[in-house]
């Protein structure tokens, strides 16, 4: 198999796991700290079958396949250019035996993939809605940061149909936007059994919050201790220091 094309203005990222890289253009949108942590905060059993919804770099079904020992791994990509791009990462790590990608807008998932296909979905959201934040002029970065193409609710709407009874459901966001999030997964029959609030530093308060919920789970929420990324400026704690090495 060849090496898929790099073009000048795109970037090759070593992944840290598995000799694993990234190929990213710094002119759309590169994956953050938030997909990283995600993909660590996601528990996959042996054989099952994964879907990421707004996959963008396909950073975080490549990283699930690294850590873990699923059967296959989707993401979904609404952009062409994006999911192109995602392709080619693929291919570039001999995964295409595992992981796919898929040209597809998030509101139509259940269609796309047909309804109860998976037994996780995983899903690094539009974190900003019409009341927060400028939206950036490029429309890549504006897409992955805005809802400008889905809602919340349209993620969850479409992670609780294409899960099977019992199925687990993880995101990443924004812990200002966390009655909202609790509310809708609730109106779509997802429970949130665990979630952990991730702090920049000890002593501010939480700038993202990881969320497992379960299709269809009882009513009982685990709380994990607090993730704190930084013990000093540009310095990693111990914990984040062993995530981002898997």
């Amino acid at each position: 198999m060849t090496d898929p094309v790099i073009y000048p203005y795109e970037r090759v990222d070593d992944l840290q796991r598995n000799g694993y890289r990234i190929i990213q253009n710094p002119d759309w949108f590169c994956f953050g700290m938030d997909a990283v942590l995600l993909s660590a905060f996601a528990s996959v059993k042996p054989g099952e079958q994964v879907l990421d919804m707004c996959t963008g770099t396909g950073v975080i079904p490549i990283l699930l396949e690294a850590r873990t020992e699923g059967s296959s791994f989707t993401g979904l990509e609404i952009q062409e250019p994006v999911a192109e791009m995602a392709r080619r990462s693929v291919v570039l790590n001999r995964l295409n035996e595992k992981v796919s990608i898929v040209n597809g807008d998030v509101k139509e998932a259940s269609s796309i993939f047909g309804r109860a296909s998976f037994d996780i979905v995983t899903c690094n959201p539009p974190y900003m809605n019409n009341q927060h934040g400028l939206q950036n002029p490029s429309a890549p970065k504006a897409i992955a940061r805005h809802e400008l193409l889905c809602t919340f609710d349209d993620v969850a709407r479409e992670a609780a149909a294409c899960l099977r009874p019992g199925g687990r459901f993880y995101l990443v966001h924004r812990p200002r936007r966390f009655m909202d999030l609790i509310t809708t997964l609730r109106v779509y029959k997802l429970e949130p059994k665990r979630m952990r609030f991730v702090h920049p530093f000890a002593d501010r308060e939480a700038n993202m919050v990881l969320i497992e919920a379960f299709r269809g789970g009882g009513v009982q929420m685990h709380v994990d201790p607090p993730l704190v990324v930084y013990r000093d400026v540009n310095e990693y704690t111990d914990e984040v220091r062993r995530l981002y090495e898997m």
